[in-house]
């Protein structure tokens, strides 16, 4: 495809400018010295508006989203987004809001609607997670993670304890080592069981005077909800020590079991995982952070609170918080969406998006185990973990093979070599919103891949061919980018 740039013609125009309105006399008096200057126009492209539509509308085509096929990313969680929260966030009432709008002034209520929404969600987040308070200012699930951290500390701090060790599961998520260590914590990996869980009599030899807190992912990156989590808890609390919940799987267990029930005293959500709202390509993401009562008052300032005449308030008397997170108050227009998601779904409807995506995952997990090695082959919950490992002794196929052939095939392909406790993973979930049709054209296309694999592995070797590149050096491509058109 050509760029905007090959596709330029000297003397072709694609804007009628309107006649400069500026007096003459006005305009020269203010004109830029020769420092400030060009020494030559700009090099842009000459171009009509009719080729600039269809430059970038096919361009468009390009790129796989969503809203175009199955994007089964274990972890990530990339499901169909509802477009009628899209409009809800572009309300001009909510869209056009300034952050510094005052909260009261003369009587009016002039951001009385926004905090209402932020208020309200906190609410609904409370009664999902079971926790006692939210902060929604968390602009992403690691930066959810770090907050909790942060809390963690400021728990340890207040009370006079010396402890430095956060214990993370090898089965956790990547971020939350990185999160532990960013706050200044030594990071401990507890190694899981034959199980794919971690279990308490291995927790307990891990479990010193020094741990502070344990981060969990339940169910874990492998797709399994650990059934020891209540003892593991009582066994960290017996320590003082707390327990972090990820709550980025919270779509596999939502309206069944609450994290503060399982035993968890901090917990941070994906909303643009779970809640239905947009996920990727570098934003914008939201990870609210839920807390026990006895962590309430480390929260970050400032909090929403109501008066007794019912109007809210941002109250930032809180000598104990960890402080400012984010800039006012987070992600607002993805608050909007999760709250908009959560109030036309309900408690039911929240719940049977649950079953769904553990119905979709599982009926996966068994069609693909006729083809492919399946290490913890059980009933699990929101996400499958597959390998490669035979493929890649018998075949010379590997992972990255089968993610290419995905390709051409018409598929986003699902996470690829995590978690790293499974050798040459393919982590896959469909999540709730897929219909049977897609999961049975998924399971074909992995069936031709294993195929392929079997009887003309250099067909997956030289996998994509299909797109308007071929297969890249992604190590190349990362570590030495060139975004420069030549010359």
């Amino acid at each position: 495809m050509s760029t905007i740039f090959e596709k330029s013609k000297p003397g072709r125009r694609g804007v009628d400018l309107p006649t400069r309105d500026i007096p003459q006399e006005f305009y020269e008096a203010t004109e830029l010295g020769a420092e400030y200057s060009r020494s030559k126009p700009a090099e842009l492209p000459e171009v009509s508006e009719l080729d600039v539509v269809r430059h970038f509308t096919n361009l468009s085509t390009k790129n796989f989203s969503v809203d175009k096929g199955m994007y089964p990313l274990g972890s990530c969680t990339m499901k169909y987004n509802p477009k009628f929260t899209e409009d809800l966030a572009r309300l001009p009432g909510m869209a056009g809001l300034h952050p510094l709008l005052p909260q009261l002034r003369r009587g009016g209520l002039l951001a009385q609607g926004a905090l209402g929404v932020l208020y309200e969600t906190e609410v609904l987040l409370k009664e999902v997670t079971g926790m006692d308070a939210f902060t929604m200012q968390p602009m992403a699930g690691a930066h959810g993670e770090l907050t909790g951290i942060m809390l963690i500390a400021a728990y340890h701090r207040d009370k006079g304890n010396k402890k430095s060790i956060i214990l993370v599961p090898d089965s956790a998520h990547g971020t939350n080592p990185a999160s532990a260590a960013l706050a200044g914590f030594e990071v401990v990996t507890v190694p899981s069981s034959d199980e794919g869980v971690m279990k308490p009599d291995t927790f307990k030899e891990y479990l010193t005077d020094d741990v502070a807190g344990v981060m969990m992912t339940n169910p874990n990156t492998v797709g399994l909800f650990n059934p020891y989590i209540k003892e593991i808890a009582d066994l960290a609390h017996a320590k003082d020590a707390l327990l972090y919940y990820d709550g980025a799987n919270l779509n596999a267990i939502m309206g069944y079991a609450k994290p503060a029930d399982l035993g968890f005293d901090i917990v941070h959500l994906n909303l643009h995982k779970t809640m239905g709202t947009p996920h990727g390509g570098g934003g914008p993401g939201s990870g609210p952070v839920g807390v026990v009562e006895k962590l309430e008052e480390f929260l970050p300032v400032s909090r929403i609170k109501q008066r007794q005449d019912g109007t809210l308030f941002l109250d930032y008397d809180q000598p104990k918080s960890i402080g400012y997170i984010a800039p006012f108050y987070g992600n607002f227009g993805v608050t909007l969406k999760a709250y908009a998601y959560m109030l036309a779904l309900g408690g039911e409807g929240l719940k049977k998006a649950s079953e769904h995506a553990v119905l979709n995952t599982n009926y996966l997990r068994v069609k693909l185990a006729e083809n492919w090695d399946i290490p913890f082959n059980k009933i699990c919950k929101h996400e499958v973990v597959l390998s490669s490992s035979d493929k890649v002794e018998e075949y010379g196929v590997s992972t990255l093979d089968v993610a290419k052939g995905l390709i051409d095939a018409g598929f986003h392909p699902p996470t690829v070599y995590f978690p790293l406790v499974i050798k040459e993973a393919l982590m896959i979930e469909p999540t709730e919103t897929e219909p049977l049709e897609n999961l049975d054209a998924f399971v074909e296309a992995m069936t031709k891949i294993a195929e392929a694999a079997k009887n003309d592995p250099e067909s997956l070797h030289n996998a994509p061919v299909t797109t308007p590149v071929g297969r890249l050096d992604e190590v190349g491509a990362a570590r030495k980018p060139n975004v420069v058109l030549p010359e």
